[in-house]
């Protein structure tokens, strides 16, 4: 049995474009060159803007790409339970907590503040309340029905991991800034980040560590924009005791114009140059893979 697995995993919001592609074959060429192998995982938790249509279209782009996957393929909204389940051993850890506060209050409350994190890769850095919301005020905001987001308290990660600089991940790639080799996670980039939204109840970052972990995923590659979510992710493996991965960043595919490729160009949709006569071996051999 092979101990180098891998995935390749699209969110069904819209058609493939060349960034994709370009991300699935470094990953395919990667597990077969390995000998090992190769998953393709729905990550569908976003249940609005993921449509059925668009996960059929992701199946015929990469078998038209001449890329194989094993069955079943794994979807992310058949499993909210186990993120649920996830998320429930995090608060009996005590290092989650109910965030009411709404993206505009909490830009106004650093606005106030004399220091402040500032921006992460992720956006706006938040570091927390200032003083924990009580008990009585939570229990009446969860009665009036108020929407809230689980977030991530790094205070309380830090007092139970302790030294998070002891947390460290293999990179084989690159990052943006050129990190690579063992690199320490960067927790003052991340603040107390979203886990789990109430209509939702759970996010990309657990979603994703814990579908590693299930799946066994050995080897996580993917584009230098999920570098930093590293940190997250290594930081959940140390609290849920599960196996860490060695990780790839690989450089991101952009156009003439130096913009990364977005599902919006559909100029750049795998459906669009292959309706427009692209031959899958051209887009391969476009894309520096040549078989």
């Amino acid at each position: 049995m092979t101990d180098f697995i891998t995935r390749f995993a699209p969110s069904p919001t819209g058609h493939l474009h060349l960034g994709h592609a370009f991300s699935a074959l470094t990953v395919f060429a990667a597990a077969q060159k390995a000998g090992g192998r190769f998953l393709l995982r729905i990550e569908d938790i976003d249940t609005i803007r993921c449509k059925p249509e668009f996960e059929e279209a992701i199946f015929e782009d990469l078998d038209w790409l001449g890329l194989e996957w094993e069955a079943p393929v794994r979807r992310q909204s058949e499993h909210f339970d186990a993120y649920r389940a996830g998320l429930e051993r995090l608060k009996a850890m005590g290092v989650v907590y109910r965030c009411f506060k709404t993206r505009k209050e909490i830009l106004e409350d650093i606005g106030r503040a004399p220091h402040h994190p500032g921006e992460g890769p992720e956006g706006v850095i938040y570091p927390g309340p200032a003083e924990p919301l009580s008990a009585d005020a939570e229990a009446e905001k969860i009665a009036a029905g108020e929407p809230y987001a689980w977030r991530l308290s790094m205070a309380a990660v830090q007092q139970r991991l302790g030294d998070l600089s002891r947390l460290t991940f293999e990179e084989t790639g690159e990052g943006p800034n050129g990190e690579t080799g063992i690199c320490a996670i960067q927790p003052d980039l991340i603040g107390d980040a979203i886990l789990a939204r109430k209509d939702i109840g759970t996010s990309y970052h657990l979603a994703v560590t814990l579908d590693d972990a299930t799946q066994n995923i050995s080897h996580v590659i993917r584009g230098q924009d999920l570098f930093f979510a590293t940190t997250m992710h290594r930081i959940l493996q140390a609290l849920l005791d599960l196996p860490a991965a060695v990780y790839r960043h690989h450089d991101l595919l952009t156009g003439a114009d130096g913009a990364r490729f977005a599902k919006r160009d559909k100029a750049q949709t795998l459906r669009s140059l292959r309706e427009a006569g692209a031959e899958a071996a051209d887009i391969r051999q476009q894309l520096g893979f040549d078989w």
